[in-house]
């Protein structure tokens, strides 16, 4: 049996920049690290090993940096790794990312099951997943919140929607997406992480994709683009009151009638305890 997981290096931060031409977030000079919902889809995948013996093997799109998630995966208990790194990869949005990913992991031959964390915490689309499933033409579930059961053939695991939860049993091959707190990821040691680096990482560039159509690939395919990324403001105010009880209650209550966190414009009723 053999699982794939989909894995993502990130900002280490909110402050990121936008190159204004293209709408991508500029990643040169900031620190990174692996996309968090990634490591609990990396602690099922190890679950479900020893239940199945399977074999676990990783993969991300990026630069040449993007190999530190790789060898973390791989010093977590991932036996191998694949990167696929191509200029022409770049500048991609979710429909490029799932179709790229996929044409990746064609190239690993038969694959049983692949899971990818819940989202990214640089894009937050929670999109590329299912789009792998989609492109791939296999079934995908996402929210998975519990595994339930996986064996040779298929596994079972409980998906959270937003008014009800499923019991849902999937037949291999198939996709599925995992919630944050499915498992408790681990942490690799020194030791491990060492001995992680010394391993061969596979190399994919778009010439190795069964697909080499680079209309379908980075900024080319991409129908999507971000016009505009801001950091928010907070603008802070405060207000002292001081007075009886009675009194700053009603004050507060007139503040918060002047800043129209109420609907209407009158004051009823007294506020009490």
């Amino acid at each position: 049996m053999k699982i794939v997981v989909c894995v993502k290096q990130v900002p280490d931060t909110q402050k990121v920049q936008v190159d204004p031409e293209t709408g991508v977030l500029i990643r040169q000079g900031i620190d990174t690290k692996m996309n968090p919902y990634d490591l609990y889809a990396l602690e099922t995948a190890f679950r479900i090993k020893e239940k199945t013996q399977a074999e676990i093997y990783v993969i991300t799109m990026g630069p040449d940096s993007a190999k530190a998630v790789l060898y973390e995966s791989m010093a977590l208990g991932a036996d191998d790794a694949w990167l696929m790194s191509d200029r022409r990869f770049a500048g991609a949005d979710v429909l490029a990312t799932s179709f790229t990913l996929a044409q990746g992991i064609k190239t690993m031959g038969h694959v049983d099951l692949i899971l990818c964390g819940k989202q990214t915490t640089d894009g937050d689309t929670a999109q590329v997943g299912p789009a792998i499933g989609e492109v791939l033409k296999i079934p995908h579930v996402s929210w998975v919140r519990k595994l339930i059961d996986a064996d040779e053939k298929g596994i079972t695991v409980l998906q959270e929607m937003m008014d009800s939860v499923a019991e849902v049993r999937l037949n291999y091959p198939c996709l599925l997406t995992v919630e944050k707190g499915i498992f408790e990821p681990g942490l690799p040691s020194y030791l491990k992480m060492k001995e992680a680096k010394k391993k061969d990482i596979h190399l994919l560039t778009m010439d190795d994709c069964e697909c080499r159509d680079i209309r379908r690939y980075g900024l080319s395919g991409s129908p999507t683009q971000v016009e505009k990324i801001f950091e928010p403001s907070y603008d802070l105010e405060s207000v002292r009151l001081e007075g009886t009880s009675e009194e700053n209650a009603s004050a507060l209550y007139d503040k918060l009638l002047e800043l129209k966190v109420f609907e209407g414009g009158k004051k009823h009723g007294t506020i009490g305890n």
